[in-house]
């Protein structure tokens, strides 16, 4: 099996790089292939039966000013790489986000639930869900996903550990809740899915499993590294005014995980416990410590 990776200079690409290691595999960042482009498209994905869709743009704030923009990567590039694939007979995974929701739920989010955006960012990577399930409706995964941190790039496990290592106290919100998802976790699981010749096509969930807050997160993060969470109080999203609106609840369920023989993820405390065992976590933490 030829897998084609897009967005391979990301924190999820190179956890795919990863966890397809010893597989035949073609990395693209975004140096090496501009996903909008259908020509450079087309002779990059012939030759490959799957292509995981890890391109995107992500500035969630820079979004609200700069949608064109957005949507070009999230939506158009989705397409690209969806007619390509048509043409070609690949199978795409295209990653996406909760963003798509009105994160207005109350209990987890079926994949069936209705779309409405709460801003720029998540309209854009609608565009691209859709492309992709019009485009390909018998070989298109879409994989939403949500707070998602990894060893590379900036994120929020890495920054709580900076900020212990340099303030006595932070303040988190307590009134978002999700699902933190490592990008290893991740991977993984797209890779199984890619795998799984029985799998049916259209949307999946692919976060951890349980749920917590902004400031559960933090917490949970300073008590893995030895440090005293009651350092971290709340707060609320007020207190902390954004460009871009952020959803409320993006807690996601995972039923068609079984169906297609694919395990759920693991539970985002043990994700986290996983995470922060790897070289580059595992430095924050001993700086974290030793400032304490």
């Amino acid at each position: 099996m030829r897998w084609l990776i897009t967005g391979a200079g990301g924190a999820l690409g190179h956890d795919l790089l990863v966890a397809l290691r010893g597989a035949e595999v073609t990395a693209a960042t975004r140096a090496d292939l501009d996903i909008t482009e259908a020509d450079a498209v087309r002779a990059a994905v012939g030759g490959h039966d799957v292509v995981v869709n890890a391109a995107a743009y992500t500035a969630v704030d820079n979004a609200e000013t700069d949608e064109v923009a957005a949507t070009r990567v999230n939506g158009l590039g989705p397409s690209v790489l969806a007619d390509a694939c048509a043409s070609s007979g690949a199978r795409l995974l295209h990653v996406s986000t909760d963003y798509v929701l009105p994160g207005d739920a109350s209990s987890p989010c079926p994949e069936d639930a209705a779309t409405d955006p709460v801003n720029a960012y998540g309209r854009s990577k609608l565009v691209g869900e859709q492309a992709v399930l019009s485009l390909l409706p018998s070989r298109g995964y879409v994989v939403r996903t949500a707070w998602l941190y990894g060893e590379t790039g900036t994120n929020f496990v890495a920054t709580m550990l900076k900020l212990a290592a340099t303030r006595p106290t932070v303040s988190v919100v307590d009134d978002q809740h999700g699902q933190p998802t490592w990008t290893s976790s991740l991977a993984a699981q797209l890779v199984a899915l890619g795998h799984a010749p029985d799998a049916g096509p259209g949307i999946y969930h692919g976060t951890a499993s349980g749920q917590t807050t902004w400031h559960g997160l933090a917490q949970e993060i300073y008590r893995l590294a030895g440090l005293d969470p009651a350092r971290v109080s709340t707060t609320t999203s007020d207190a902390f005014p954004r460009p871009a609106k952020r959803p409320a609840y993006s807690v996601l369920a995972h039923d068609r995980w079984a169906a297609a023989g694919v395990a759920v993820q693991p539970e985002w405390r043990d994700q986290l416990a996983a995470a922060l065992a790897r070289p580059s976590f595992a430095e924050l933490v001993e700086k974290a410590r030793a400032a304490s």
